[in-house]
């Protein structure tokens, strides 16, 4: 199944009114090197282990989680100030992914780290106060974290048989 048909096929419901779906396909190319292929209109990217498992020819799957808080934190402040006409200007972010293992010895990212640093003097963004109390509410991405996402797995075989 192409990648169009399958994120169409997910997006589709019964008729009721449901949540948007958003559809990242991965395709093995070689190794832990996949291809992620974000949908139409969108660049691809390189996704790959670092050494020794993978050759680091991409950001590995940590860092990725770390760039989507980082962006979606930043777009949330930079929407918080707009709201109150001010212009945040040059705004950048470093996420700090924390990696260590859990009871059963598997590495897990255990803290994420996002420090934020605005461009304009904060002395000329008008309510910055009110805009720094509200910004983490309207991210997506780390309230969803913070939250714990559920998620389902499922396994194919290239038959289409259900493995898991």
């Amino acid at each position: 199944m192409e990648w169009a048909e399958a994120c169409a096929t997910r997006r589709s419901g019964s008729g009721q009114k449901m949540s948007e779906k958003i559809c990242v396909a991965v395709t093995r190319q070689e190794k832990y090197r996949f291809l992620v292929d974000f949908g139409e209109n969108m660049p691809t990217m390189v996704g790959d282990e670092p050494p020794p498992l993978g050759e680091g020819a991409g950001p590995s799957p940590q860092r990725l989680l770390g760039a989507a808080m980082a962006n979606c934190l930043c777009s949330s402040l930079v929407f918080a100030i707009n709201k109150f006409k001010g212009d945040p200007g040059r705004v950048t972010a470093m996420a700090t992914c924390t990696i260590g293992r859990n009871e059963a010895n598997r590495l897990r990212i255990t803290k994420v780290d996002v420090d934020i640093a605005l461009g304009a003097n904060p002395d000329d963004l008008p309510h910055l106060d009110r805009a720094l109390a509200q910004f983490e509410d309207f991210c997506t991405v780390s309230q969803s974290v913070r939250l714990g996402i559920p998620f389902a797995v499922s396994v194919t075989g290239p038959d289409g048989r259900r493995l898991k």
